[in-house]
């Protein structure tokens, strides 16, 4: 088994030329369950940066308008978060803020999140039936316009990922029901992405036990296929996200932030444990989407194509504001999980929705 992250390119993927042997090798049962596509068209890179800037921008928001955008009736699955989630240790995660926006936009461009159902209204599902809680345009320009172009971009590119699995899965498994994963992507209105900043650690402060996950617990994606940029890693210390003031102050975007070369600690980041057992560090190039598969994949594909664990590994204390670069090292990346309509069978042979699938997947993450 190869330890390395597949690569597969954007145009390979147009023309439906990506081999059955590829397609197991990044998926398959002894796989990384990821896949890197490149050669993405060039406005990505550009969104990219734009977008993991304004990460750093909104975690230095003052309290009182992060506040704006919190959402506690849905479980913060909507809006922003901080010190909301709890280590596996029990301590609660401050290290990390995160902002999660609804992307039916994707399919409507009048939606703020997906329509309710029989079984599922805002009342009894809030988590994926709450409006979008965007901050204004006064307080980051361009924000909502880039985080919804990005993700646009990114779901286009799952869709090719969900075409090439479908021709493979229409081939290997019986019954199959042909296109079925494209549809589920193109039309889904809670697939959902989450835009992450990673605080720096503070000179002097208390730090929780050291864990290989400490940044990121392990487990399991419970959509079909997360979309995945680079982390962008930034000095906060050189590079002040701080929003510039005043009554004549409107720009379209806000400036971005400098970018450093790498991780100031290259053992921090994204880490994979393979179906062999093997703890595999991967890194995605800045120029480049990846594709991790989920739970709701697993289950359409009957087993075929496996969600494998991982989680993110933080920067050790004392490399973080190292000799080299010195000042607050943030870290911030972007994650849009593709997933079926409340109401898609994500299990066929049981008949369970992806509502029911994510009801209880919900439930066991949020009860402590």
């Amino acid at each position: 088994m190869s330890l390395t992250a597949v690569a597969v390119s954007l145009k390979d993927l147009k023309n439906g030329s990506v081999e059955f042997s590829t397609l197991e090798e990044a998926f398959g049962p002894n796989s990384l369950g990821i896949i890197i596509v490149k050669d993405v068209p060039p406005e990505f890179e550009q969104l990219r940066h734009r977008l993991l800037s304004y990460s750093s921008y909104l975690g230095n928001l003052p309290e009182f308008r992060l506040a704006k955008i919190e959402n506690s009736a849905a479980k913060y699955l909507t809006g922003w978060s901080r010190g909301k989630e709890t280590l596996k240790n029990g301590q609660i995660d401050t290290n990390k803020g995160s902002f999660y926006a609804n992307c039916a936009f994707y399919v409507d461009p009048s939606l703020s999140c997906a329509k309710p159902t029989a079984e599922f209204s805002p009342e009894n599902f809030p988590e994926y039936l709450s409006p979008n809680l965007w901050p204004s345009d006064t307080t980051i320009p361009g924000f909502k316009e880039t985080f919804e172009d990005l993700c646009r971009l990114i779901i286009d590119t799952a869709v090719l990922v969900a075409q090439a699995c479908d021709r493979y899965a229409e081939k290997e498994i019986p019954g199959y029901k042909s296109g079925y994963l494209e549809h589920v992507v193109k039309t889904s209105t809670t697939t959902k992405a989450r835009l992450l900043h990673y605080f720096p650690a503070e000179a002097g402060a208390a730090l929780y036990e050291k864990t290989d996950d400490d940044w990121c617990a392990t487990h399991l994606d419970h959509g079909c296929l997360t979309g995945l940029t680079s982390a962008m890693f930034i000095n906060e210390t050189r590079h002040i996200p701080a929003i510039p003031m005043g009554y004549a102050y409107n720009p379209r975007y806000l400036p971005v932030l400098g970018e450093l070369d790498s991780s100031p600690d290259p053992t921090a980041g994204l880490y994979i444990q393979s179906r062999s057992g093997k703890t595999v560090q991967v890194k995605i190039p800045r120029d480049c989407i990846a594709f991790q598969t989920g739970e709701a994949l697993e289950r359409i594909t009957r087993g075929k194509f496996k969600a494998v664990p991982h989680f993110v590994k933080g920067v050790r204390p004392g490399i973080a504001g190292g000799e080299n670069e010195g000042g607050r090292i943030a870290r911030n990346t972007l994650a849009v999980f593709t997933q079926p309509n409340l109401g898609e069978l994500v299990d066929s042979e049981q008949g369970v929705t992806f509502g029911e699938f994510a009801r209880g997947i919900v439930e066991k993450n949020t009860t402590k």
